[in-house]
């Protein structure tokens, strides 16, 4: 598994968080955005987002049509304003406005999970308490064979287990990357994959990692 990953490192020596921020804070916003949506969605409507409310005190004093207005375009928009607001006075109740660095104070805010508290760990900080699986991560490790699991808490479990600490900030972006640019679920590009001569799952991909197909009247 490590060569394999070694060889993906190499392919995308930039991998990176997509989710334009400045700050800790704008991170956690725009992480929490993401959830049903792209990361290009989300760098649409961030920039005049974070023009009006930078840091938590400012989102904190919004009200909810006014967020609701700003993140319109988005999934979720209602849902989203209402948990970025309370996000945000929690964040000035428990934290003096900080982003805290410990995972299970993180989750203990509205709209935080493991993968959005384990992306502000790892991209602010270097210090993620997981691995962070997305769609794109999730379907990786299986057509990679480095999990058999379903459950993103498993997966990240089973990858967790196959690397350092250390690397697993780096492990998620690769893959985010090898998943958007190579191995997309619909139509995963094998024959251009600079590990298809080692992946269990090449040229046949398509039927690994993705939800089954509905059949309609089933």
């Amino acid at each position: 598994m490590r060569a394999t990953f070694a060889r993906l490192q190499a392919a995308y020596p930039d991998a990176h968080c997509e989710l334009d921020h400045g700050s800790p804070f704008q991170l956690l916003v725009a992480t929490i955005l993401s959830a049903q949506s792209t990361d290009v969605g989300v760098n649409k409507v961030t920039p005049a987002l974070f023009a009006r409310w930078p840091d938590a005190p400012s989102l904190a004093a919004a009200t909810l049509p006014e967020v609701e207005r700003a993140i319109g375009s988005l999934g979720m928009f209602r849902q989203k304003a209402k948990r970025l607001v309370e996000m945000s006075r929690l964040l000035i109740e428990r934290h003096g406005g900080e982003v805290p660095r410990r995972l299970e104070e993180l989750v203990a805010l509205p709209g935080v999970g493991r993968k959005t508290a384990n992306v502000v760990l790892g991209v602010c900080w270097n210090a993620p308490e997981g691995v962070v699986v997305d769609t794109h991560v999730q379907r990786l490790a299986q057509r990679l064979g480095w999990s058999t699991h379903d459950e993103p808490i498993a997966i990240e479990q089973d990858l967790m287990k196959l690397l350092p600490r250390e690397a697993w900030d780096t492990l998620s972006h690769v893959l985010i990357f090898h998943g958007r640019r190579t191995c997309g679920a619909r139509k995963p590009a094998c024959e251009r994959c600079p590990v298809s001569d080692v992946c269990p799952s090449a040229f046949e991909a398509e039927r690994v990692g993705r939800k089954p197909t509905r059949v309609r009247g089933a």
